[in-house]
C-alpha cells in the first residue's frame, strides 16, 4: 500500500504493508477567506474590546512572531494587525522575532516569513536571549529563577503576541504563552523551563494543560508582563488557517486549545510494532533537533522494544544553534545519557531535546530518513535509513509476518494515544 508523509515542502511516497494503520487528525478545511476571518477576530476578540479601540496613536507596539521553524502565517497576520492599527505610525512598531534559543533569521527570510512590503517598512529584531543587554530583569519567580524577558518588548506600550497552536510533546499545546516565554525570554529562565524535572514530569506531555508545570511557568511568566493581545491560529495540513483565536491571552488560548484537541487526539486500542511518522514536513522539518517531536509523537503508540521510523527532511542541518549533538556523544547509550542529564550538577544548553530523544530511545529503536549523511544520523545514536520500504522488509523479519504497523501521516500534528493508557515517560 502507497501512502504519503509531510516530508520537507511536499510529501514523500512510502510502501507500507497493506494492514498498516493510517492515524492522522480529523479533517479540518481551510477558512475560505483566511485574512477577512482575522480581521473579523481583531475586532470581534474574546474577552476583550476591538483591538483599534485598545491602542492609541502614541502608543509603542510590540509585535511577537514565531521564528522561522513554526509555519505561522505570520505573512497574514501581521498586515491584519497593522491595518487595524493604522492609527499608529509605523515608527511606532517593532516586531521581534521569538527565536527563544533558535538563531537569527536573515533580512531574505524575513521577507519570506512576512512579505517584502512588510520587511522593508516595519523594524525587525531578532530576540537574543543570551544578551543581557537585551533583557529586562522581573524579578524571581517562583520556579527558582529571575524572569528575564527581551527589554523592547516590556518597554511596549502595547504588547500582542502571535503564533498557532498545535499539539507540543510536553508544554500540551504550543501557541499562547509559549509565544512568550521562551519565545523572548533570557537563556537563565530557558534553562529552568528545560530542566530535567520539568521535562521529565509525566504531566509535561501532549494535549495535557491540567497542572503540566511548563504551562504553570509560562503562564507565570505572561502575568508577570502580559501581552495585551493575542493572536493565535489553527492550521490543517496544507498549512491553511481552518480557526481564529484572538483577544484576552488565557481564555482565547483555552479555547483554541480545546478545539485542536477535539481534532488532533485519536485513539487506538493498542501499541505498534513499528510506527512510521513525519516531522509534518516544512519548517518543522528543517532539522533533526526538532524532528524530536515527530519521533514523540510515534512513541505514545509504539510497543516496548518496537521501532519508530521517522521522516524529517533535515535541510537546515542538526542544527547548529546550541548543543545538541554535543550531548549526544557525551555518554555511549541513551540510558547513560538520561544519567547524566538527572545529575544534578549537570546544567547545558540544549539538555532538553536530548532528553525526550534519550527517553524515546530507551523505549524503542528510532531510523531516521533525512538528506543529512548517514555519519551525521549515527552520531546522534539514531539510525539511518535511506529506503523506508526496505527498512520494513528487515524489520519484518525480527517482527514476524503478523507486524503492525501504524502510520502518522502529518508527525505532530496527531496526538496518538492507546484507550486506557498512560504514556512511557521519564
Amino acid at each position: 500500500m502507497k501512502t504519503y508523509l509531510l516530508y520537507g515542502k511536499g510529501t514523500l511516497c512510502i510502501d507500507v504493508p497493506e494492514h498498516s494503520v493510517l492515524i492522522e487528525p480529523r479533517d479540518m478545511r481551510g477558512l475560505q477567506d483566511e485574512k477577512g476571518s482575522v480581521k473579523q477576530a481583531l475586532q470581534c476578540p474574546i474577552g476583550l474590546a476591538p483591538i483599534r479601540e485598545l491602542v492609541k496613536a502614541g502608543d509603542k507596539v510590540a509585535i511577537v512572531i514565531s521564528d522561522i521553524t513554526r509555519p505561522t502565517p505570520n505573512h497574514i497576520l501581521v498586515p491584519c494587525l497593522l491595518e487595524e492599527l493604522s492609527h499608529v505610525p509605523d515608527s511606532q512598531f517593532v516586531i521581534i522575532n521569538g527565536t527563544g534559543t533558535h538563531r537569527d533569521q536573515t533580512h531574505e527570510e524575513f521577507v519570506h516569513m512576512l512579505g517584502g512590503e512588510i520587511a522593508n517598512r516595519v523594524r525587525i529584531i531578532n530576540h537574543h536571549c543570551h544578551n543581557k543587554e537585551e533583557l529586562t530583569n522581573l524579578g524571581r519567580g517562583s520556579f527558582g529563577c529571575d524572569v528575564y524577558l527581551n527589554k523592547e518588548y516590556v518597554e511596549a506600550d502595547f504588547r500582542i503576541v502571535t503564533g498557532f497552536i498545535e499539539p507540543h510533546f510536553f508544554a500540551g499545546f504550543s501557541g499562547g504563552p509559549k509565544g512568550i516565554m521562551p519565545g523572548i525570554a533570557g537563556i537563565e529562565t530557558i534553562m529552568t523551563f528545560h530542566n530535567a524535572r520539568m521535562i521529565g514530569d509525566p504531566l509535561s506531555t501532549w494535549g495535557n494543560m491540567e497542572c503540566n508545570p511548563l504551562q504553570e511557568m509560562a503562564g507565570e511568566v505572561n502575568r508577570m508582563c502580559k501581552p495585551d493581545f493575542l493572536l493565535n491560529v489553527t492550521l490543517n495540513k496544507e498549512k491553511e488557517i481552518t480557526q481564529v483565536f484572538a483577544g484576552e491571552l488565557f481564555e482565547a488560548h483555552r479555547q483554541g486549545c480545546a478545539f485542536v484537541k477535539e481534532h488532533a487526539m485519536i485513539p487506538v486500542n493498542e501499541r505498534f510494532d513499528v510506527v512510521i511518522t513525519s516531522n509534518s514536513g516544512y519548517p518543522l522539518d528543517q532539522n533533526l533537533y526538532q524532528a524530536v517531536k515527530g519521533m514523540s509523537a510515534a512513541h505514545k503508540i509504539v510497543k516496548q522494544g518496537g521501532t519508530i521510523i521517522c521522516a524529517s527532511e533535515c535541510s537546515d542541518g542538526i542544527p547548529n544553534h546550541g548543543n545538541f549533538a554535543e550531548i549526544l556523544q557525551m555518554r555511549k547509550t541513551p540510558q547513560e545519557i538520561l544519567e547524566l542529564i538527572h545529575d544534578p550538577s549537570f546544567r547545558k544548553f540544549d539538555q532538553w531535546q536530548v532528553q525526550k530523544q534519550a527517553v524515546i530511545q530507551t523505549w524503542a529503536d528510532v531510523y531516521v530518513h533525512s538528506s543529512l549523511p548517514d555519519d551525521q544520523i549515527a552520531r546522534t545514536m539514531l539510525k539511518p535509513t535511506s529506503d523506508i520500504g526496505a527498512t520494513l522488509q528487515g524489520l519484518m523479519k525480527i517482527y514476524g509476518e503478523g507486524m503492525t504497523v501504524a502510520v502518522l501521516p502529518l508527525g505532530p500534528l496527531t496526538i496518538p494515544y492507546v484507550n486506557g493508557e498512560q504514556e512511557p515517560n521519564s
